[in-house]
């Protein structure tokens, strides 16, 4: 149990340290948030009820609060601790919990580091390239071809992530992929993954980040 614990408030200090390296008002943030919402939560029970009743209901909504607010801001810095490192979307599809999302890194990658990743899902096939639009659009379409030589029935989709327009920004990955129909099962899935297999990876040495989106996130759930 003491090692546990101890183990817990490691995680906690590191993330607290990541994340106060990107938002430097951290500790101001979270100490607001509590102060505020202990104030919203007591004052209306103070003074219907009685002010122990109050206090012991506003200490742990504010704590709840407070560590809402830390997780979000947590989650934030991992992501732009990685953002724009090759591999990083890929990496974040990889530490998403559900949606059966089988990914394979870099199946296509430029001398300039940019790359392309397959990723089989409920949706179908989802090609994700990582870099500037007007290099990566030739890349997907070549990787759309390929993959519709093997799976000419299933539905392919494409998503550019970065931060030009019409792009999708990192941290808002997960949420492009939850937009996408739901066209396969799971026995599906794992049939069009072996099929896939064949083709293989155009990159498979591409550095893919292993540092705080794969492991601070779930780090932070725990604590949540």
């Amino acid at each position: 149990m003491a090692g546990r614990i101890r183990s817990t408030l490691s995680s906690l200090a590191q993330n607290w340290q990541m994340t106060q390296r990107v938002y430097k008002t951290l500790p101001l943030e979270v100490a607001g948030i509590f102060i505020a919402t202990a104030i919203v939560v007591a004052v209306p029970i103070g003074l219907w009820l009685n002010w122990l009743t109050a206090l012991i209901l506003a200490i742990p909504m504010a704590l709840l609060a407070a560590t809402f607010w830390f997780s979000r801001r947590a989650m934030r810095a991992a992501y732009t601790q990685i953002d724009g490192q090759p591999g990083a979307a890929a990496a974040v599809i990889q530490s998403l919990r559900g949606g059966n999302w089988l990914v394979t890194p870099a199946v296509a990658a430029n001398k300039n580091q940019d790359i392309v990743s397959r990723v089989v899902g409920k949706p179908g096939v989802i090609l994700i390239s990582e870099g500037p639009s007007s290099r990566v659009v030739h890349m997907l379409a070549n990787e759309r071809k390929r993959t519709a030589r093997w799976l000419p029935e299933i539905p392919i989709y494409e998503i550019q992530v970065g931060n030009e327009e019409g792009q999708v920004p990192l941290i808002k990955l997960q949420k492009a992929l939850n937009k996408l129909p739901r066209n396969l099962r799971g026995g599906e899935i794992t049939e069009v993954r072996r099929r896939l297999d064949a083709l293989g990876n155009a990159a498979s040495s591409m550095p893919i980040p292993k540092g705080p989106v794969p492991t601070s996130t779930r780090q932070v759930r725990r604590q949540r």
